[in-house]
């Protein structure tokens, strides 16, 4: 069960963990560098807020920013080993799942970093619903 996306990520469920949907139990990590990105909204390049009241398209703008942020250090999606994903409603759950889902589908093998997700009563801006931080390696 042991899943290799390059030689220095190494994502692996253990059968005694189960194997979990869209996420990996553990990430083995051999790498030069370590990635930390910060808590990614869904603010746009301007600063203006997407999807005021939209879970779907915050969750959309979060993806891309998180995207540009790999970019940025020459990375992409398989690069994330652990991500921290902070709703204010996990009734929004299946909707975080299908813009994971998608934005993880960009990479080939699909990436599926290990990942705590968390219910929170509110972020630091009172109109997001969805914060994401990561850590990636290369």
């Amino acid at each position: 069960m042991t899943h290799n996306t390059n030689s220095s990520i190494v994502r692996s469920n253990p059968p005694e963990l189960g194997t979990p949907p869209g996420y990996s139990q553990i990430v083995d990590v051999t790498a030069n560098r370590i990635i930390f990105i910060s808590g990614q909204t869904a603010l746009d390049r301007d600063g203006n807020l997407v999807g005021k009241s939209d879970f779907a398209a915050q969750a959309a703008q979060v993806f891309r920013n998180l995207a540009s942020a790999l970019e940025a250090r020459g990375c992409n999606a398989s690069n994330l080993v652990k991500m921290t994903v902070f709703l204010t409603d996990m009734n929004n759950l299946s909707s975080y799942r299908e813009a994971r889902n998608q934005f993880f589908a960009s990479v080939t093998p699909r990436a599926a970093p290990a990942v705590t997700l968390i219910e929170v009563s509110r972020l630091y801006g009172p109109d997001f619903l969805i914060e994401i931080e990561a850590i990636a390696a290369a």
